[in-house]
């Protein structure tokens, strides 16, 4: 099935690994030129957007942190002054501490919350306008299930992601007259490179306990519904959660 991606422009955040990786080259497959982002991975990203470039696409790496307002702006300029407009925007860029609560402390909530939620707010405001201009856009939010039914040593990765689901529904709500839609896809557990991979296989039976597909997530779990989300099949999903966890939560 063909999407219609040709001739669209995507932003991709924390695109140069796994489930980025795979939303980019997903994209980039349908006819997108991409952007893809990154902030520590500069070979990674690069060889992503070589990998486009080789199949015959358009694709260019940028770096910017998400959680720095300038940096934001300043990467979502070049990507316009390259490829002149910003059709989709995908916020896959995420920090992840594991602990308990009591025991964080105010340098995580800053860290996980700068990226996890205002990473999102720098992004949204900065294509927004681009959107509103071009009377059309898609914004697509991943967030873990965390945000919606709470996890141990989650708490604030799970309020920065709460943070982000709302904040999508209201623009959503806001957005939608100028044909802009915004969505949040919902994680479960997913595999991917900086995983513990001691701790996933000391503790992987009692995790797929809560998942009805006994598997953890992959990349290409994800890369299809952002594809479908990014494309004028979806032009009437907005302001949704939808989950894409292996049955972890049903809400």
């Amino acid at each position: 099935m063909r999407t219609g991606l040709d001739g669209k422009v995507a932003l991709v955040t924390g695109g140069a690994r796994d489930v980025g990786r795979a939303i980019a080259l997903g994209l980039a497959a349908e006819g997108a030129m991409v952007v893809v982002n990154y902030n520590s991975s500069p070979t990674e990203a690069e060889a992503v957007a070589q990998q486009i470039r080789a199949a015959g696409g358009k694709a260019m790496a940028c770096k910017a942190n998400v959680a720095v307002y300038e940096e934001v702006k300043a990467m979502v300029d070049r990507a316009v002054a390259e490829f002149g407009r910003i059709d989709i925007l995908v916020n896959n860029a995420g920090l992840v501490l594991k602990e308990r609560f009591v025991d964080t402390t105010p340098a995580d909530w800053a860290l996980q919350i700068g990226v996890g939620l205002y990473g999102v707010i720098h992004t949204c405001h900065a294509v927004a306008p681009l959107m509103i201009r071009q009377k059309g856009g898609r914004i697509i939010n991943l967030a873990g299930d965390s945000a919606r039914v709470g996890e141990n040593g989650l708490a604030i990765t799970a309020a920065s992601r709460g943070g982000v689901v709302a904040l999508t529904k209201s623009l959503a709500r806001e957005l939608g007259r100028a044909n802009v839609t915004a969505n949040v896809l919902a994680l479960g557990l997913m595999k991917t490179s900086h995983s513990d991979a001691a701790w996933l296989e000391e503790n992987l039976d009692k995790i797929l306990r809560s998942y009805a597909i006994k598997r953890i997530g992959e990349a290409g779990d994800i890369a299809p519904f952002v594809t479908f989300l990014a494309s004028d099949l979806a032009s009437w999903v907005t302001g949704q959660v939808i989950s894409v966890n292996g049955g972890f939560s049903m809400v």
